[in-house]
């Protein structure tokens, strides 16, 4: 390899940057101590920008095209290098190609729940979280502020700062729309637009970034809340309580009914249940089995009755409830029974107070 080769292989005749990543927004031309060519081809794509800076200094911008540089298209370096009359010979310079496209597909949210004061249920706090794009509109200030002398600066270095910028502006966006916890829904698209401008403000100038989007895409509320609301909302589509609760009851007694294997617990739920479903009829009018009559109904006994269910006192029940039990077949006379002014528990079928209740009703089938 000759001289001439040999020089001509240290100095630099193409300066351009083939962009294929998604999230670049700065990238340093790699001149490794080479000198750039007087007269070299400057390849500025589409989406780009080219920054040259000498010492510390920045110098000349140029936007997309192809560029001979020379000393009439380098004033402001020209100006910096000292070149006079023009120059003839290799230069030293640092180029920035700096991404003026959109990133996309970028992630904010709040790290920390957010505290607002919500007019129906208090003080409550809120997380959000959502997507947004960037764009460098001023290379210059980007370079000053936030890239430095990084030989590469993506959207990752910056999307600290943007979600502390965007975090703060959504909560004092909340604080001054005062718009309920559970109507938020409703507001996205409108609270977007306003956070936009309120995040693009903050970055316009000092960073020489523009946010072209920002959404919302949830605001949540805190678990423990969201499964209060769910309950109310059940509460609301069940409606009336009282058949909902005649209901659960009814299907419990015939799970234990279909569980012979259950023992005596499953013997004492499902009697329980039946006592519970006696108590909630006898409240209503409603007890299964009676026989309409054309007389009034006796006078409520005051006596209160105790049963053993399971090996377990139950109770106390008015004589009404014992003898809808029984008609409902969840006592039969062997089941131990006690009241006030008993000396011991007896069977319910030794009791004359309870034993009259079983005239109409047939007995078990043998087993």
């Amino acid at each position: 390899m000759g001289l001439f080769d040999k020089l001509r292989g240290e100095l630099v005749d193409i300066v351009e940057w083939i962009d294929d990543s998604k999230h670049t927004l700065v990238w340093r031309f790699p001149r490794y101590q080479n000198e750039i060519k007087n007269g070299a081809q400057l390849i500025v794509r589409p989406g780009q920008k080219a920054v040259f800076v000498h010492r510390g200094e920045i110098a000349d911008v140029f936007d997309e095209g192809n560029y001979e540089l020379k000393a009439d298209n380098l004033p402001i370096l020209s100006t910096l290098q000292g070149w006079k009359y023009g120059f003839n010979s290799p230069f030293r310079s640092e180029v920035y190609f700096v991404s003026t496209r959109q990133i996309t597909d970028l992630k904010w949210g709040t790290p920390n729940p957010v505290m607002l004061r919500d007019p129906e249920f208090g003080p409550i706090r809120l997380r959000a979280f959502g997507t947004y794009t960037l764009k460098a509109v001023d290379p210059k200030a980007l370079l000053k502020e936030l890239v430095g002398t990084n030989a590469e600066f993506n959207s990752d270095d910056v999307a600290e700062v943007m979600r502390s910028i965007i975090t703060q502006a959504f909560t004092d966006m909340l604080g001054t729309a005062k718009v309920a916890a559970l109507d938020l829904a409703a507001h996205y698209q409108e609270m977007a637009g306003e956070l936009r401008k309120l995040v693009a403000e903050r970055i316009d100038d000092e960073y020489g970034l523009e946010i072209p989007q920002l959404f919302i895409v949830n605001v949540s509320l805190p678990e423990a809340v969201e499964k209060a609301l769910d309950v109310r909302t059940s509460m609301g589509v069940v409606g009336d309580m009282n058949k909902y609760q005649q209901y659960q009851m009814g299907n419990a007694m015939m799970a234990a009914a279909d569980n012979p294997n259950g023992g005596g617990a499953a013997e004492g739920m499902g009697l329980g249940m039946g006592f519970a479903m006696a108590n909630r009829m006898a409240q209503m009018g409603a007890v299964p089995g009676a026989q309409p009559t054309g007389t009034p109904p006796p006078v409520p006994d005051a006596a209160t009755w105790h049963a053993a269910i399971g090996g377990q006192s139950s109770g106390p029940y008015s004589l009404a409830q014992i003898q809808t039990a029984i008609q409902a077949g969840q006592l039969d006379r062997s089941t131990l029974v006690w009241c006030t002014g008993m000396s011991n528990w007896q069977p319910a079928g030794e009791v004359p107070q309870t034993a009259s209740l079983f005239g109409a009703v047939p007995p078990p089938l043998p087993r």
